[in-house]
This record gives C-alpha cells, structure tokens and sequence, in this order.
C-alpha cells in the first residue's frame, strides 16, 4: 500500500506544482518536461525554492531569494522591451534549478551555495539576459554530470 501512496503523491505533486510559480511564469513551467520528483519531501522542497514557504521542512529558512521574487527583480531590471524574451527563459531556468536543488543533498548537483553564486551572478549583470543565459550554461553543465 505504500508504493502506491507514494506513487500518488508523487503524481499529485507534479499536477499541482503550477500553482505556486508566479502567474506570468506558469505557461512556461510544464510538468510534463521534466517535473518529476524522487520523493514527497521533493516536491516540497522545490516549492520552497519558489515560493520561500518552508511548510515544516526540516532545516528550513523561509524567505527570500526565492525564485518568483527572482523573477520579479529580473523583469524589473530587464524593463518591458526585453521581457518577452526574459520572463519565459528566467521561467525554465527557475524549473532547471529548482528541480536539481530540491532532490536529496545526496544526489543533486545544484547546492545552496550555488544558489547564492546564481543570485550573485544575476545581480551583477548589467544584462539582465545575458546574466540568465550564463547562468542557465552553468546549471545545465552541473546538471549533465550524471
């Protein structure tokens, strides 16, 4: 009985994982690419990355950076002529780090310090764009090294 608990929660998580990314952000998150979480736990984790809502997870900080204030800041850098091409690609990069980073520290190849170094880097940016796009190499080359 519990594979199958699990199996739902699992399938469950993935149909709702939409609903706490930002709503100019939720065309572009698609669970069926890639949405899939190892466990339960997962899935919470990878909403608090971006929501910043620990929910009782253990070892927790909530609150920012979390990646729809990321987003946000972003957009606002970016101002209106470049959004059309940064919301959807600041959008998946959320999904490409948010699910490595959330996976059990035992396996996953994005860590919290790394999150700081994406932050770091999209910060100092004069390029809003550019600054998504070096990150975006970054965590995918961490994440091929499966």
């Amino acid at each position: 009985m519990a594979p199958i608990l699990a199996a739902t929660l699992l399938v469950a998580g993935a149909a709702n994982a939409r609903e706490f990314v930002r709503d100019d952000c939720r065309a572009f998150v698609m669970p069926s690419e890639g949405m899939t979480y190892d466990t339960p736990l997962h899935a919470r984790w990878y909403r608090r990355f971006w929501t910043g809502t620990c929910d009782h997870l253990p070892f927790c900080f909530a609150g920012s950076p979390n990646w729809n204030d990321i987003v946000g800041k972003l957009l606002i850098k970016g101002g209106a002529k470049e959004q059309p091409a940064l919301l959807p690609k600041a959008c998946r990069l959320g999904q490409l780090i948010g699910l490595e980073w959330s996976r059990d520290k035992k396996i996953r190849h994005i860590t919290t310090n790394d999150l700081r170094t994406f932050n770091r880097m999209l910060e100092a940016s004069g390029d809003p764009l550019r600054g998504v796009e070096e990150v975006e190499a970054k965590a995918r080359a961490m994440t091929t090294q499966r």
